[in-house]
């Protein structure tokens, strides 16, 4: 709609922005009229008509087989949205019009903001499944016609009322007309199904909404109060009201067609299985996120453990065995730490990946640096746990054997993230890899883990090549999940 309107009308900012309010509440308009809209707006030379937006009904068949955005109309060719233009007021003159053997009745709704026409909604009703009126149909053409007015006089939508209509109740899910004093003049089916799953044993017609609301909700002191006039429609708001183990979601549209409030439209939904489900997701997040920080606890209690132990060794091989499993644990526990912090099994990886550096790059501080270049992307706990003890010792072998005592150099880490693949390459420009060494089979402790867990949890590829100008190249390839 933005483009449509930039390029065909002449239309300010604060307009468009009026449209898009109107557009993100019209379907309660469609809904209610069983009828088409399709808003029309009348270009920059006032020759012709561009529809930037179009709304089909969920209660009735549509009149528009093809999407109607962006066609154009010449001025003069559709005389009802001509005067509705002119004249502001809402045009139903006429007869049906005739498409692809179906009868549709066409009445045009100016939109109105701050004392000026923007545009004009053309509403098209179907009239091939006409039939007499039930008292619900009769509610909704009624209401969806001081909507109608409202639009025209220019005070609906509401400018102050931000509405979710993806979350906000629709006709459908429940209707309840009230009178000016608040009291029910006509509830659906299914708003009388929700109040029954709150306690109330009566019908509605005739009961004061806003009063019987706040009877059948636990006592909540002053909230009391706002709670029966929101319910009385005295305002546009929206609430849940929660009693007798139900949860209802009530919306609340005053109705002043001429100026004055004659009564309000109350939509309502029942969202009591919902909100439990939302509950249960909750608490199980909650009980995921504190098993990981548990976790994480844990693994720094066993690496304390292993430092102490490592500090009482006289033996400085089996000091450096014990540092070593102290990183190891360290490596797992930074990931348990960062899935606590999450509400999914998915980490970004490229923080963890940081940390891991600066963890390891502590066996020679000041004498080689660790850096890392693009991007690992978000991965899931799954992949996560054992690539960071892959990088672990892979840096850590780096650090220990690729670098002679006092030798100075450098490690770098760069990944690339593709659509299903991550590449990771750990390089460095130290003393290089010995002659006939056979990454495959040969190597250390580190080397037979890093081997066991890309190949084995990764379902990855590695391996150790000389690089190109000296050093050793570490080359990972991982099988992961879409970016």
């Amino acid at each position: 709609m933005n483009d449509l309107v930039r390029q065909h009308t002449a239309l300010e900012t604060e307009d468009l922005e009026w449209l898009h309010l109107l557009v993100s509440e019209w379907q309660l308009l469609s809904d209610l009229s069983f009828a088409d809209l399709v808003l029309w707006v009348p270009t920059k030379d006032g020759t012709r008509y561009v529809s930037v937006a179009q709304m089909r009904p969920n209660t009735g068949p549509t009149s528009h087989q093809n999407d109607m955005v962006g066609h154009l109309v010449p001025r003069g060719r559709r005389p009802m949205l001509d005067a509705a233009l002119d004249e502001g007021r809402i045009v139903r003159e006429g007869d049906p019009e005739w498409r692809e053997e179906v009868p549709v009745r066409v009445e045009s709704i100016p939109v109105r903001r701050a004392g000026r026409v923007l545009g004009v909604i053309a509403r098209n009703t179907n009239l091939l499944t006409v039939r007499t009126p039930s008292r619900l149909e009769l509610t909704y053409l009624q209401s969806a016609s001081d909507l109608a007015q409202m639009i025209a006089a220019g005070s609906f939508p509401f400018p102050a009322e931000q509405v979710d209509m993806d979350a906000s109740p629709r006709a459908g899910d429940g209707l309840i007309r009230l009178d000016a004093d608040g009291v029910v003049q006509y509830a659906s089916p299914n708003a009388l199904s929700a109040y029954h799953r709150l306690g109330l044993a009566t019908d509605l017609v005739g009961l004061h909404l806003g009063q019987t609301t706040a009877d059948l909700a636990p006592a909540r002191g002053p909230v009391d109060e706002a709670l029966v006039k929101l319910a009385s429609g005295w305002a546009p708001r929206e609430t849940e009201v929660e009693g007798n183990e139900a949860i209802i979601q009530l919306r609340a549209i005053p109705l002043k067609p001429k100026g004055t409030r004659i009564g309000s439209l109350v939509l309502l939904r029942d969202v009591t299985e919902l909100r439990r489900r939302e509950r249960e997701l909750m608490t199980k997040d909650a009980t995921i996120r504190e098993i990981h920080h548990r976790v994480k606890n844990n693994l720094q209690t066993v690496a304390a453990l292993l430092r102490l132990q490592a500090r009482r060794m006289d033996s400085d091989k089996a000091r450096g065995a014990l540092e070593e499993a102290v990183r190891r644990v360290g490596s797992i526990a930074i990931v348990h730490e960062t899935l606590s912090q999450n509400l999914d099994e998915r980490v970004q990886f490229d923080d963890i990946a940081d940390r891991v550096i600066v963890m390891v790059a502590e066996l020679s501080p000041g004498r080689v640096s660790a850096s890392r270049t693009g991007r690992f992307g978000i991965l899931t706990a799954e992949i996560a746990t054992p690539l960071s003890m892959v990088l672990t010792e892979l840096l850590q072998n780096a650090l220990e054997h690729g670098f002679g005592p006092g030798q100075r150099g450098t490690v770098e880490v760069a990944a690339q993230r593709g659509p299903d693949r991550l590449l990771i390459t750990v390089e460095d420009d130290g003393r290089g890899l010995p002659e006939g060494f056979d990454p495959q089979r040969a190597g250390n402790l580190g080397l037979q883990i890093v081997r066991t867990l890309v190949v084995g949890e990764l379902n990855g590829t590695f391996d150790m090549l000389p690089g190109e100008e000296g050093g050793t190249r570490v080359v990972l390839d991982l099988p992961v999940e879409g970016a």
